[in-house]
């Protein structure tokens, strides 16, 4: 791989997140860390699933209008 205008010392770790081919962005290593605890989370399950997100996210709707 190659990561232009780093220089990474042989064995480096990288995190590589993709979005869009030129989309670029910068994490503090709060930010990193706080990144790599939830894809370990993900990786362990630990996740709501979209479907149960959204329904989720419908009842607080409905509750915040009184419906």
């Amino acid at each position: 791989m190659v990561v232009e205008g780093e220089a990474l010392a042989e064995g480096s770790t990288v995190t590589v997140v993709l979005r869009e081919d030129n989309e670029a962005f910068e994490l503090t290593p709060e930010e990193e860390a706080e990144l790599r605890e939830s894809i370990a989370a993900i990786e362990r399950g630990e996740f709501v699933s979209g479907e149960r997100l959204l329904e989720r996210l419908r009842r607080f709707d409905s509750q915040s209008h009184g419906v």
